[in-house]
């Protein structure tokens, strides 16, 4: 069974009906309910595409959370053989909110970093629910250098609500933490890809999404604050975060118009919950493409190319 959202509720209906009828077929009852599961399953699929056909940006940020939705984890366990983690900023601690590491992608030797929030509830608090703490940017800068030295390609995958904002990530100083990982990120000499799958917030994703490519799935979300956070800020009142997710331009589509990212993954119907391993080989394709567009550049070349990508960013718009 799905996880439904709030405005799935048309589809879970139909496919409660569905399986009403299962029910009542396999209690033995001498009915035929062949011929309505097909017309309900039918109709559950295209009610199901005239919702996705039209989502707003609220209704993408719920799709972006989805709790079934695959996690960066899954990505590297789909995407990357003979993955090996590397742990720890050398400085205080490991950060399970980013895992990161070296493995081979498609047959090319690559380094990983990848936000993960967790997948139940331990998970999620060993992850801390993808809010890294400044030893997380600290080791991502500790691989962006291993990466420049060994001249691998980085692989980041994008999926956090923002960086951790307790006292001691604070104390440990979070903001110097993601500025550095940021300008290493801008400074890299090897080519990176980096792929929004879930939730881009604020610095917390832009420290590990300062690449040459910047692709988000069809239904993620990038955003320098949450919708929630930007209706509080606005209007004091965090219940019109559907109105901030409107005005913000947070969507893929929107995104792509400014200059911001540089290509959609596009999902299944119903969001990539619903279809796991189509979107994850999705996404490493349109990885393996952008990496394929950056092949034989020099260190010099791969700077230049993402400084002009940056310094544009919003000028393609008469």
């Amino acid at each position: 069974m799905h996880s439904y959202l709030e405005f799935e509720k048309p589809v879970a209906d139909i496919e409660g009906k569905i399986q009403e009828l299962r029910a009542l077929a396999a209690g033995g009852e001498a009915v035929n309910v062949e011929d309505e599961i097909n017309r309900l399953k039918s109709k559950s699929s295209q009610t199901l595409q005239d919702l996705y056909s039209k989502l707003t940006p609220w209704q993408k940020t719920l799709v972006a959370r989805h709790p079934d939705r695959p996690h960066a984890a899954d990505y590297v366990a789909g995407l990357i053989e003979d993955f090996t983690p590397l742990a720890g900023d050398r400085n205080f601690a490991e950060d399970h909110a980013i895992i990161a590491g070296l493995g081979r992608f498609r047959g090319q030797s690559v380094a990983i970093l990848a936000q993960e929030k967790g997948s139940d509830t331990q998970s999620r608090l060993k992850h801390n629910f993808g809010m890294a703490r400044p030893e997380g940017y600290r080791k991502a800068v500790r691989i962006m250098d291993m990466a420049e030295r060994f001249g691998l390609p980085v692989i980041s995958l994008v999926d956090t609500a923002g960086a951790y904002p307790g006292i001691g990530a604070e104390e440990r100083g979070q903001a110097e933490a993601i500025a550095r990982s940021t300008d290493k990120g801008l400074g890299l000499g090897s080519p990176t890809v980096s792929v929004v799958i879930g939730e881009g917030g604020s610095g917390g994703a832009i420290a590990i999404a300062t690449a040459n490519k910047v692709l988000m799935l069809e239904h993620a979300i990038y955003s320098v604050i949450s919708p929630e956070g930007a209706a509080s800020i606005l209007w004091r009142d965090s219940a019109r975060a559907q109105d901030a997710a409107t005005n913000m331009k947070i969507t893929a589509q929107d995104l792509l118009q400014l200059g911001v990212i540089d290509g959609i993954i596009e999902e299944p119907v119903g969001g990539a919950h619903r279809a796991r391993e189509t979107v994850i080989d999705r996404a490493g394709s349109a990885i393996e493409t952008a990496l394929a567009d950056l092949a034989g550049k020099s260190a010099d070349e791969i700077r230049k190319h993402r400084r002009e990508k940056f310094l544009a960013i919003g000028r393609t718009l008469s």
